[in-house]
C-alpha cells in the first residue's frame, strides 16, 4: 500500500484542516483592513485605490483562515486535527490551497474593478497568491513544533 496521495486526497485534507478555522476573525480583519485602506486613501492626498484596498482584504483574509487553522492543530474533531497535523508536516502543500483560493478571488477584483485586461488581472491576481503561499507556508513551518508531539498521522510525514 502507498503512502502517496492524490491531488484530490490534498486537496480534501486542505479543506478538513481549515474546517473551522477563524471565519469570522478572517473576515474581520479583511473587511477592516479594506476598509482602512481605502479610507486613509480618500482622507490623505493622492487618489484612493479600491483595487489595492479590496486585494489587501482578501489576502488578510486568507492569511488568518489558513494560520488560524495550523496555528491550533489540537482542536477540532479528530479528522480536523490529523488534517490540520497533516498540514503542519507538509507546509508547502498546504500553503497552495490558500493562495489558489487569494488568487481567485483577487482576479475578478483586478479584472472588473481596475478594469485590467485578462493577463493582466491574471498575473496580478498570481503575485497576490504568491505572496499569500510564502506567507502562509513559513508561518506553519514556525507552528509546525506545535504538531511534533503528536505522532499518530496516518498520512505519511
Amino acid at each position: 500500500m502507498s503512502n502517496e496521495l492524490t491531488r484530490r486526497d490534498e486537496i480534501s485534507l486542505a479543506g478538513a484542516a481549515l474546517h473551522g478555522a477563524p471565519w469570522k476573525a478572517a473576515a474581520v480583519t479583511g473587511g477592516t483592513a479594506a476598509a482602512v485602506s481605502f479610507g486613509l486613501g480618500v482622507i490623505l492626498p493622492g487618489s484612493a485605490d479600491l483595487t489595492w484596498a479590496l486585494s489587501l482584504g482578501i489576502v488578510l483574509f486568507s492569511l488568518v483562515t489558513a494560520v488560524g487553522a495550523v496555528s491550533r492543530p489540537e482542536r477540532g474533531d479528530r479528522v480536523t486535527r490529523q488534517a490540520r497535523l497533516w498540514a503542519l508536516r507538509h507546509p508547502w502543500r498546504f500553503s497552495l490551497y490558500p493562495a489558489l483560493g487569494a488568487a481567485a478571488l483577487m482576479y475578478p477584483v483586478q479584472l472588473v474593478v481596475d478594469g485590467e485586461g485578462v493577463f493582466g488581472a491574471a498575473f496580478d491576481a498570481l503575485q497576490g497568491g504568491v505572496a499569500v503561499y510564502l506567507i502562509t507556508a513559513f508561518l506553519a513551518l514556525v507552528f509546525r513544533g506545535r504538531g511534533r508531539e503528536h505522532r499518530s498521522l496516518p498520512y505519511g510525514g
